[in-house]
């Protein structure tokens, strides 16, 4: 069982399937556009600076990076989606890459989308959803940013996007859990929710 995020420790990167650890145990994945804050999220969640590495640059996470948790649980970081600027080829390669990964990976507890709380919502961020729908892969929106926003304004958003997981939800005869809150790596804001959360899926 899982106490404290804070003894992660590197394991391996990976651009292709064959080199991921054994699937077995249980595994939280993170996901999330380019630039939305998923390293930061990170390395807030584990008390490290330097854990997921962080870059103004998007599109810096470029392999499927695994971090052991100890217990036979691990945290993943997906390659960042949208508008990295990266050759077709590369960008084709990290979404087959993310697809396989999400697909095949039957140690998949939970999956984290990270989402700047300033932009909302993507179409890619509402097909990873559908994905979770129909894998039943439970799934949490991570608002990142909160900080950047007025507190009326980071509720606003809260409450927009817990009514479209609402809605979501009521279009499945047995819907899986889909939550979201707001979250600051700068603050230090939101860690306690996600550890809550993150452990209650690797239990």
């Amino acid at each position: 069982m899982i106490k404290d995020f804070r003894q992660a420790a590197f394991l391996l990167s990976a651009t292709d399937m064959r080199h991921f650890p054994a699937d077995e145990g249980g595994e939280v994945a993170f996901v999330g556009r380019s630039n939305a804050g998923k390293s930061s999220a990170i390395n807030a969640l584990t008390g490290r600076r330097a854990l997921a590495r962080t870059s103004k640059t998007p599109g810096r996470t470029q392999h499927i990076n695994f971090f052991e948790l100890g217990g036979h649980a691990r945290l993943v970081d997906l390659p960042g989606y949208g508008y990295a600027k990266v050759p077709p080829r590369m960008k084709a390669h990290w979404e087959r890459l993310i697809d396989d990964y999400l697909r095949r990976r039957m140690s998949l507890r939970g999956l984290v989308i990270v989402v700047d709380a300033r932009r909302a919502l993507s179409g890619f961020d509402r097909q990873i959803l559908g994905w979770c729908r129909a894998a039943r892969v439970p799934a949490h929106v991570l608002l990142t940013k909160a900080d950047k926003l007025s507190r009326n304004g980071a509720m606003k958003v809260l409450h927009a996007v817990q009514g479209e997981l609402q809605a979501l939800a009521g279009q499945d005869e047995a819907p899986i859990e889909l939550t979201v809150q707001l979250f600051s790596a700068t603050k230090k804001s939101g860690i306690t929710g996600l550890e809550s959360r993150m452990l209650a899926w690797l239990a």
